[in-house]
């Protein structure tokens, strides 16, 4: 796989790998790239570090940022609970440091915290292949101040401003604002790709984001007029018109995906359609490198009026329609199923093809017709989406790897 076939995500998070230099990012930031950019703002009255970047590169991002002030470190903020942002703490801290977080940090690192075996094991799936560091020993953040919707404070003459961002990756987000220098930290609000569709659900797991705080969180930046951007991961934006542009973009294009999802909702179309046929028009279009459209229409209806979809009395109950798949394909019989699932696969409907082995597998999960079957069309799915999404791309690929494992177990010697 070359370089150039990889997802954007997979290249931001690795920019920061290896030993090197914090950068220089003027008016007294530095920025040590990370999984989660961390970031130290220099002041007379001392410093302030934005984020600490993942616990194995805790000892690196704190020598980067260390060799450029001698300062003490006063202050720690995070701008969100996740472990790519508060995992080098303790390399920062210190007894006389005040570290500060949104009100709902607690419960955010609390269920992450209390799900942990799950949510490791569902991101290894994901991640394996770009992250193989060892895990180290953790520590968590002692928080010593929290607010709920806003905070500010002033050192050695720099003032700064913290707004909650609760529609951001988290509800404990929050945004940075240097209103002096017109420069807001906004972490991981939008994700991890300025300018991207959201992830208001992500395929490793975590709540539903709701979608009208991400649109008002969005407009708490705008309102701020930013002349320096400066977000988790890739180099900042400059320039206010430039900002607002990329900002107002991303706001009105998920406010058309909500408008039409609604819509669609109340003319009683079922969420299958309306994952397919809901588009972006030109003039909104941006980057689908973190969240896909049709996710969001997902999470948007599920959100809003949940997971029954009044289409069958099984949806309430405990037997999911993958439980007679054996049955039908043994009343339809192997042969003629996988002869149509064959069929479906040279009329391009992939996913019909999958249903159709994934069926036959239920019953034998030898049948070497079936794993090639669903072989190909993993691998036609991958090939057709353009290798843009970060978790389509890596999901579809842990797929394949392991549909090929099987076929190697079953296969003739």
């Amino acid at each position: 796989m070359t370089a150039s076939k990889q997802p954007l995500n997979a290249t931001l998070v690795l920019d920061g790998e290896g030993t090197q230099n914090a950068i220089d990012l003027g008016d007294g930031i530095y920025m040590s790239k990370d999984v989660s950019n961390a970031y130290r703002v220099i002041t007379s009255g001392g410093d302030v570090i934005i984020n600490t970047g993942i616990v194995f590169s805790g000892d690196e991002n704190f020598r980067r940022l260390n060799s450029v002030s001698d300062n003490a470190v006063a202050k720690i903020i995070f701008t969100q609970s996740h472990t790519d942002h508060v995992g080098g703490w303790r390399w920062f801290n210190t007894p006389e440091t005040e570290t500060i977080a949104q009100a709902n940090f607690d419960h955010v690192y609390g269920y992450w915290e209390a799900l942990r075996p799950t949510m490791a094991r569902r991101s290894r799936q994901l991640w394996s292949g770009d992250i193989k560091k060892s895990v180290q020993e953790f520590t968590k953040p002692v928080i010593t101040t929290t607010f709920h919707d806003s905070y500010r404070f002033e050192l050695g003459g720099r003032q700064f401003e913290l707004y909650s961002v609760k529609g951001g990756e988290t509800i404990d987000s929050l945004v940075v604002w240097m209103p002096q220098e017109g420069i807001a930290f906004t972490g991981n609000m939008t994700g991890p790709i300025f300018g991207h569709v959201p992830n208001l659900y992500t395929l490793r797991g975590d709540k539903i984001r709701y979608v009208q705080w991400y649109l008002d969180s969005l407009q708490r930046v705008i309102n701020l007029n930013p002349k320096v951007l400066i977000t988790g991961h890739g180099e900042p934006l400059r320039g206010e018109a430039a900002i607002r542009t990329q900002l107002t973009r991303m706001r009105d294009a998920v406010q058309y995906i909500k408008d039409q999802t609604f819509k669609g909702m109340n003319d009683g179309i079922d969420l299958w359609t309306l994952m397919e046929s809901i588009k972006l028009p030109p003039d909104l279009s941006i980057g689908q490198g973190h969240g896909k459209l049709p996710w969001l229409v997902r999470a948007i209806w599920e959100e809003h009026i949940g997971w029954f979809r009044y289409e069958s009395s099984t949806e309430l109950y405990n037997v999911p329609p993958a439980a007679i798949f054996a049955d039908l394909i043994q009343l339809a019989g192997k042969e003629k199923v996988l002869e149509k699932a064959k069929h479906h696969i040279n009329a391009g409907k992939i996913l019909h093809a999958m249903h159709m082995a994934e069926g036959v597998l239920d019953v034998d999960a030898a049948d070497l017709t079936a794993l090639n079957i669903k072989l190909t069309a993993t691998e036609r799915l991958l090939e057709q989406n353009g290798r843009e999404n970060f978790s389509e791309v890596r999901w579809l690929e842990s797929q394949i790897r392991l549909i090929k494992a099987a076929i190697d177990e079953v296969s003739p010697c």
